[in-house]
């Protein structure tokens, strides 16, 4: 599939989705989620993906639904838009079984900042700012947003940022725990591509594990976790990632993970 809206590009492991309508703050529209959704699925079943990299082309992460796009288009409700194009890419972005990074180069607002939230991991330059700028225009945080912003910074910022649509910079971003690093705006696409690099040789399969084991927790009790941490160890004890593991650490040598 030739997509129109997004650049997709593996190196080394390394998959970059970049959302690539720069002249519109790469807001969404359908195109970009239907091509989003199909760049997904492609990599989930790309044993050559190791790594899954988000980021914005221009000056912008995502200035999120494209409502001019929407208002010519006739849509009014919001149901089916969200069931048939953000839900999914979220819910794909948290259960495939590979760690996925936002690189945040710009401003992040709405649907584009619940996409970054959606991220396992954010490293971000000085130069973004996180919006939950719904409430501006009389409507509620969607696309994972209510899920993931209260788990990340805690209740009351949560609700502080949905309630009055501030924004948060940078700086801030990294103070309440909404994102992971932030490094000068030269810099991102490197520092970005060192994690992506050091994520995409590392053991696959028990990076995977552990993030359906840690999604999994966030609604299960103690002793549920427990039993499920000794199904997710059994797991990964049966991987030849594993074996390559156990035997680099007994021969003092450097692991070379294959993601099996």
């Amino acid at each position: 599939m030739e997509y129109e809206t997004i650049l997709y590009g593996l190196d080394e492991g390394v998959l970059t989705i970049t959302l690539n309508r720069p002249d519109v703050l790469n807001a969404f529209n359908r195109k970009m989620t239907d091509e989003i959704q199909d760049a997904l699925k492609k990599a989930e079943r790309d044993p050559s993906v190791r790594c899954i990299v988000f980021t914005g082309a221009g000056r912008a992460f995502s200035s999120g639904e494209d409502l001019k796009s929407r208002q010519a288009e006739g849509i009014v409700g919001f149901g089916s838009t969200l069931r048939d194009r953000y839900n999914p890419i979220v819910l794909k972005m948290r259960n495939i079984e590979k760690p996925v990074i936002g690189s945040i180069n710009g401003v992040a607002a709405g649907a584009g900042c619940s996409l970054a939230l959606a991220c396992d991991l954010r490293i971000a330059s000085d130069k973004p700012s996180f919006i939950e700028v719904f409430v501006r225009i009389g409507l509620v945080p969607d696309s994972g947003s209510s899920f993931f912003l209260p788990r990340l910074v805690g209740l009351a910022k949560a609700l502080e940022m949905s309630f009055t649509g501030d924004a948060v910079n940078a700086d801030e971003a990294l103070s309440i725990g909404l994102v992971n690093r932030v490094v000068p705006a030269e810099d991102l696409e490197a520092a970005t591509r060192d994690l992506a690099l050091r994520l995409a040789k590392g053991p696959t399969k028990a990076i995977g594990l552990a993030k359906r084991t840690i999604n999994r927790a966030l609604s299960m009790d103690l002793e549920q976790t427990l039993d499920y941490e000794v199904f997710s160890q059994e797991t990964a004890g049966a991987t030849a990632d594993y074996k390559e593991g156990l035997a680099a650490f007994l021969e003092k040598r450097t692991p070379n993970y294959t993601g099996s």
